[in-house]
């Protein structure tokens, strides 16, 4: 693990439900990011959030969970710590705001808002297979896109020197 990345938090968002195909490329993307050494974030729940959560725990990683109810148990299993805000989607800042880097595998309108979020907040994000934004019928580009679980780790890695986390 390069020691500029020592307790790096990068956020995993993406949709609680999800496609095998989706949740494989989490879980990949989860185990990948604790083999580096990296604490992985969430919404705590399922789909996305279950998957990269579980890849990490396999890499014997650390996740958190930041859950939009009350009750810590309605974490995934793989959630090392809960923490329970009661604040429903609005608890999508905190996620943002917690990570050093965030990363969007696939994801629905509450994946949109984490991407918008980070924007808004300067917290550096990339996509994998996630939205595309567009404005007056042109694509814009504010975010990168990536194919692979390895190259948004990459990203991740060179993103926590650059930010000297």
């Amino acid at each position: 693990m390069p020691q500029e990345c020592r307790s790096t938090v990068i956020a995993v968002i993406g949709a609680g439900d999800c496609d095998a195909q989706t949740a494989s490329l989490a879980e990949d993307l989860g185990s990948q990011l604790a083999r580096n050494g990296l604490v992985v974030v969430c919404g705590g729940l399922g789909g996305v959030m279950a998957a990269a959560c579980r890849g990490a725990k396999a890499m014997g990683g650390h996740t958190i969970g930041i859950l939009p109810g009350t009750d810590a148990a309605a974490a995934n299993s793989w959630v090392d710590t809960a923490i329970v805000t009661g604040m429903g989607e609005a608890r999508n800042v905190i996620i943002v705001r917690t990570a050093q880097a965030v990363i969007a595998v696939g994801g629905e309108y509450g994946t949109l808002s984490e991407i918008a979020f980070a924007l808004k907040l300067g917290t550096p994000v990339i996509g994998l297979h996630t939205w595309q934004l567009a404005r007056q019928d042109q694509i814009l580009e504010p975010f990168p896109q990536v194919q692979t679980a390895q190259a948004a780790v990459n990203w991740a890695l060179k993103s926590c020197r650059r930010l000297g986390s």
